[in-house]
């Protein structure tokens, strides 16, 4: 094999490694115009982006970026590191660690300079998702060792109705057992579904049916405390592609806070929480829950949905209105709060029909 035959593979497999890394590289000048970008960068900026301008390419902007490594690069010749949010040609916005290095000439002049920008976003991501885990349990310790208690309290109270061939104390046993389950099962979905985003599990369902079968968890449990809920729902809304558990677990934290407001309202003598389901208007479509409980202050109305933020004090964990919004988000919804201190709040979350072309502002 002869030198050149020997240089032209050598060129190709440096090639070949460059086009395959993970990350974007790119090679510019000191004007920023783009020399050389391997194949990762082209598979999502497309082939027609050399010698255009860097920050057209990845900002899609008309002037230069107030923070460029590169033109720290060309100014001292040497490697500089920052973090950079890139658009894609999707609309998308990635996190980015961006490197640049000088190339010199053969005078030890900057010739040029290789830059690399790797996605960080997902990394991020995670981080926050564990962060949000290890502040969920932390916070809720407490709460989840009283329901332990509760749930040995309760199996005791069964034990002993089971000694002594006792019916009566079983059931009442069982019951207290039955609500701390309730308790820790709805305390944990919450917490899994603040640490993580969750895409939607779209099914085909009535939204109508998944709302009463939510309501009717808390039928019972509202009742016992004087509360009573009601339901008005539209049985002309159609089946759509929804996703049924995160639906239920919205609505299931909606009224869970209006019947908490409630209990904890002591100047009415009758306490009433609605949950509806209707047409918001030909577009789209709506749930709500209604309570005639304290309301809200602004303040309050302001961080409702904000990461452990409550107004319930120790009864509160603060994670499930922004459960709430966190599902709603991820559906393409928009929730809307009416409140009124004194009278009591409505939480209004609407979202758009299939059939229809109007996106929500």
């Amino acid at each position: 094999m002869n030198d050149s035959n020997y240089s032209e593979i050598i060129d190709l497999t440096f090639k070949s490694i460059i086009d395959a890394l993970p990350c974007y590289v790119m090679i510019q000048d000191q004007e920023f115009n783009i020399l050389f970008a391997n194949q990762t960068f082209k598979s999502d900026f497309g082939d027609n982006i050399i010698n255009k301008f860097c920050y057209s390419v990845l900002k899609d902007s008309g002037h230069q970026c107030s923070q460029c490594p590169v033109r720290e690069t060309f100014k001292d010749k040497k490697i500089h590191i920052t973090e950079e949010i890139i658009h894609l040609s999707d609309g998308s916005d990635i996190e980015m660690i961006a490197f640049s290095a000088p190339l010199f000439d053969a005078i030890g002049n900057v010739k040029a300079c290789i830059k690399l920008l790797v996605n960080v976003g997902t990394v991020k991501d995670s981080h926050r998702e564990l962060v949000t885990l290890g502040q969920s349990i932390a916070l809720l310790s407490h709460d989840i060792k009283n329901i332990l208690e509760g749930l040995q309290g309760g199996a005791y109270v069964v034990e002993e109705g089971l000694k002594d061939k006792d019916t009566k104390l079983t059931f009442k046993g069982w019951d207290i057992v039955k609500k701390n389950i309730t308790e820790i099962t709805r305390i944990t979905q919450n917490i899994l579904y603040s640490a993580k985003d969750r895409k939607p599990t779209l099914k085909t369902a009535k939204p109508v049916d998944v709302a009463r079968q939510t309501g009717q968890l808390f039928t019972e449990k509202a009742s016992s405390m004087g509360i009573q809920l009601l339901m008005e729902l539209n049985p002309k809304l159609p089946a759509l592609k929804i996703d049924p558990v995160g639906i239920s677990r919205m609505l299931g934290n909606l009224i869970w806070n209006s019947i908490q407001s409630c209990q904890k309202d002591t100047e009415k003598s009758k306490h009433l929480v609605f949950l509806r389901v209707d047409f918001y208007d030909n577009y789209h479509y709506l749930f709500e829950v209604e309570d005639n409980a304290q309301g809200m202050d602004k303040e309050t109305q302001k961080n409702i949905f904000k990461e452990f933020f409550s107004s319930k004090g120790d009864s509160g964990t603060g994670l499930g209105l922004m459960v709430v919004d966190r599902i709603a988000r991820n559906h393409n919804g928009k929730i809307e709060v009416l409140t009124k201190k004194g009278k009591g709040s409505l939480f209004r979350v609407i979202f758009r029909l299939p059939h229809k072309k109007l996106v929500l502002e």
